[in-house]
């Protein structure tokens, strides 16, 4: 096949295509306004294991250039439309993540983000279960806890289980890397659940796991029945991470906290520290109303539809011919 060529079929455009007509009747039906919000920023995620692409444009009329983000979610600016009283919301984007090319992942791709006003963490599941069924045709989804995940595959407890013990579940399932012990508990977590919990979920139906660590929130409330966890869950099935969601987290001062938290892991792993988006934090602010909100791939939701093997099956170009 010659470079300049897509590698997809017509057959998969044309899935595409009535793919994205069945999410927008989807909303359509539900009252959920479609928006649109800018691919740059002027701040960016501050995660140590996101990375985002950056550009510089010179403003006029002095002509000095700023540092601008092409965003890896468009969340923070669908809140400031929150914050603005847009209501419920959904946008179909692209987003970057400057990561290697994989057959799940491509560094520019589609992705679907949606909010729900009034909403928490288990009604969203409940209608991210509903789109599942109405574009894959998929059963009634399973849900467990994180902690039960890992009590149900690993025997042992996320929430309590120590360093020594994490070390030993590693060993147990043959995670060989470099320097185990120097590893945060997050990522043996993450390696963890990765090995030993990704593989043995999801199969025949999606499967939400929800309540992930408190350390983990990123963006999510803490559970006020157990602050040890927080109110997020991500959906797996047939092998994808699908879906990454949360009951939103309103308090401005708490996420400017998270935000340098982030920023100080970055420092400790001599990783360029993130600029926080001001403007996020202000729109926070002046106040986000109660909402649940999650962000869903699209090109991995067209290849399980389509029954895909990789991401450049579903995408017309891909990074490698871009």
């Amino acid at each position: 096949m010659r470079s300049w060529q897509p590698t997809t079929t017509h057959e998969a455009r044309v899935a595409r295509a009535e793919l994205l007509r069945t999410i927008r009747e989807f909303f359509y039906a539900r009252n959920v306004l479609e928006v649109d919000t800018a691919l740059l920023s002027n701040g960016t995620v501050t995660d140590e294991h996101l990375d985002a692409f950056d550009t510089e444009f010179n403003f006029a009329p002095s002509g000095k250039p700023t540092r601008l983000y092409l965003q890896t979610s468009p969340e923070y600016a669908m809140k400031r439309l929150l914050c603005a009283d847009s209501g419920s919301i959904y946008q179909i984007c692209k987003a970057f993540r400057h990561e290697g090319e994989g057959r799940w992942h491509n560094p520019e791709f589609t992705m679907l983000e949606w909010y729900r006003l009034g909403f928490d963490h288990f009604a969203l599941m409940e209608e991210v279960d509903a789109l599942l069924q109405e574009t894959l045709a998929t059963s009634p989804a399973d849900k467990m806890t994180y902690q039960q995940a890992f009590q149900t595959y690993l025997n042992i407890d996320p929430l309590s289980a120590g360093d020594n013990v994490l070390l030993k579940a590693m060993e147990q399932q043959n995670i060989d890397i470099h320097a185990p012990q120097s590893l945060s508990d997050d990522s043996k977590l993450q390696l963890l659940f990765s090995y030993a919990i990704e593989p043995k979920i999801g199969i025949d139906k999606p499967c939400f796991i929800y309540n992930f660590p408190a350390s983990q929130a990123a963006l999510a409330k803490l559970s006020a029945a157990d602050e040890r966890v927080a109110e997020r869950f991500e959906v797996y099935y047939r092998g994808a991470e699908l879906a990454n969601g949360f009951n939103e987290l309103s308090a401005a001062s708490e996420q400017r906290q998270r935000f340098e938290t982030d920023n100080e892991k970055r420092r400790a792993a001599n990783l360029p520290v993130k600029p926080i988006d001001e403007n996020f934090l202000s729109a926070l602010d002046a106040g986000l109303p109660s909402c649940a909100g999650v962000a869903l791939g699209i090109d991995r939701l067209l290849m399980l539809k389509t029954n895909a093997t990789h991401i450049q099956e579903v995408i017309n170009f891909a990074v490698s011919r871009a």
